[in-house]
């Protein structure tokens, strides 16, 4: 087991290790300090597996190594923090799948870092194997990046990249607005592609320059940058006029510039910010994931589909998505990341065997879904009835059955003609597959079910409620009973699942008015025997489980 856990470890490390090399090569790092910063941060400590390095100089490296990069223990951690003005710290588990995605990203950024002549210190923090000054710290899950400035904590709560982390400890620390004076300067800057604000403001004064660096200070995840130079600016927005001051944003993406024209004031460039700093089609992955769901922009349309489906799709796809700019993010994910793809697929109740377009409203959790074939008009149509809210939300729904039974089986499609429009007095009951408790339940409404066959204004229904969905159908526990009276289908009244057989036909008669030769007669062609129970206007009231008044 241990030797397996060895050869795992030492194959997550190589893969790392070369991309952050390959990374630290593009940064023109320093080949000896920086490439010992990143296999220092990169490695998973065991301190069984460690050997003393046998040579002098083997061994000057590791306290070199060490006196870089601090590795945090029961210890250490709290005196680590109280030493060091700024301190940024990564906590992780070995066996954590998004430590090892964050790792190398976390390593290239420490190195950036480095190469600016930051002063914070760098720590890396197993919280899994000293869970004490994991709490000493603030490391509660995995993985967690936490910059200490003087003793103060800040949890890293943005995109987990290079630039993301980078941007984000700069402006902690005091950097929140990059002033740019060269040609040469905004070349070089350029080059590390990653999205930027821009702002052109003639001697770095006024009220507009004022609010653009509180938008720099309150936005974490976007570096601002200014200049009060003319071509300076044209080389970073080729676009910019003849303004005297000028604000926008640049992507590292086909749809690069995006031109502000709002007020110059705080709200109006944050917002700005952040309704356009996501690319035109995002690849949604789990380190992305919560900025995704938190994403101010509420309408969201998602394409399910292999890669391979998706390059033919992708033109279509960022075509429509240039006219719905900051009104509906677009986002793709890959259906060979089933632990991404599974979790949508199944709320539509479906396979994700082939590519699928379905929207979200994260405002009240509607959902949609194109039926129609995915193309340009097609597509188009379905985004502008998202926007103007008349695209109809899509429910669930199992196949329609082909039989009834004497408990009709009814599903999502169903449940308007079987249930709602029905002339008939209708009892449902909602129920899931795993729910421990709706088999016994079931057994008592085939018992009813029986015991009412001879009556022709009563039926008995049940639905799977986990896979099916209709907006009249409000579920939160199973098993749901409803009793739907043929003269008031939209008031259903819920029974409590705590009724026994006996209690049940009690509140079916009364609440129906059927009479004890009614009862009789369906009786006769019955297999079970029911006490009679005698009729009564009095109606006593039980408390489910739930909490929720239940009439009986």
């Amino acid at each position: 087991m241990r030797a397996r856990r060895h050869l795992a470890v030492v194959a997550l490390l190589a893969a790392l290790l070369a991309v952050s090399a390959a990374a630290a090569a593009r940064l023109d790092l320093d080949e000896v300090d920086d490439s010992e910063v990143l296999e220092a941060l990169l490695a998973v400590d065991d301190e069984e597996d460690a050997a003393a390095p046998e040579d002098g100089g083997a061994a000057e490296a590791v306290r070199r190594t060490q006196s870089m990069v601090l590795v945090l223990d029961n210890d250490n951690a709290r005196r680590a923090v109280e030493e060091h003005a700024e301190l940024l710290l990564l906590g992780y588990a070995p066996w954590c799948e998004r430590s090892a995605q964050l790792m190398p990203r976390f390593a290239e950024a420490a190195a950036a870092l480095r190469a600016m002549g930051s002063a914070v210190a760098f720590a890396k923090l197993d919280g899994e194997r000293f869970p004490k000054a994991a709490a000493a710290v603030g490391v509660s899950g995995f993985p967690t990046v936490l910059l200490f400035v003087n003793g103060t904590e800040h949890t890293y709560t943005g995109l987990h990249t290079k630039d993301g982390i980078v941007t984000w400890v700069r402006k902690k620390t005091g950097t929140p607005v990059i002033t740019l004076q060269s040609k040469d300067s905004a070349v070089e800057f350029l080059k590390k592609g990653q999205t930027f604000a821009i702002g052109l403001f003639k001697n770095y004064e006024g009220a507009e320059h004022e609010e653009f660096v509180k938008a720099a200070i309150a936005e974490d995840e976007v570096q601002f940058v200014e200049t009060n130079d003319r071509d300076v600016a044209k080389i970073l927005f080729p676009g910019i006029a003849s303004e005297e001051q000028f604000m926008g944003l640049v992507k590292s993406e086909p749809e690069k510039f995006e031109k502000f024209d709002g007020a110059f004031e705080e709200k109006a460039i944050l917002q700005f910010v952040e309704l356009n700093k996501f690319p035109l089609v995002t690849v949604f992955t789990d380190l992305n994931s919560a900025k995704v769901y938190g994403s101010p922009i509420k309408l969201q349309v998602f394409t399910f589909a292999e890669a391979y489906d998706f390059e033919d799709l992708e033109s279509i796809i960022q075509e429509v998505a240039r006219g719905f700019k900051t009104k509906i993010m677009f986002i793709y994910v890959d259906t060979a990341e089933e632990n991404l793809a599974k979790p949508f697929l199944t709320l539509y109740g479906l396979e994700g065997d082939k590519p699928t377009v379905t929207a979200f409203n994260t405002n009240d959790g509607s959902k949609y879904l194109l039926e129609a074939d995915i193309n340009t008009k097609n597509l188009k149509e379905f985004c502008l009835s998202l926007l103007d809210g008349t695209l109809p939300p899509y429910f669930r729904s199992e196949k329609v059955p082909e039989e009834k039974g004497l408990v009709e089986k009814v599903v999502g499609r169903t449940l308007d003609s079987s249930v709602l429009e029905s002339p008939q007095h209708v009892f449902l009951e909602a129920y899931a597959p795993w729910c421990v408790d709706c088999e016994a339940i079931s057994k008592n409404i085939e018992k009813l079910a029986k015991h009412f066959s001879g009556l022709d204004n009563l039926k008995f229904a049940r639905i799977d409620a986990s896979v099916n969905e209709h907006p009249k159908l409000k579920v939160n526990n199973y098993p749901t009973l409803l009793l739907y009276p043929a003269d008031d289908k939209t008031n259903p009244i819920k029974l409590s699942k705590k009724l026994s057989l006996k209690d049940m036909t009690r509140f079916i008669k009364e609440k129906l008015q059927i009479s004890d030769v009614e009862i009789k007669e369906s009786l006769q062609t019955s297999d079970i025997k029911i006490k009679e129970i005698p009729q009564t206007s009095d109606v006593e009231t039980v408390v489910a489980a739930d909490g929720v008044k239940d009439e009986l």
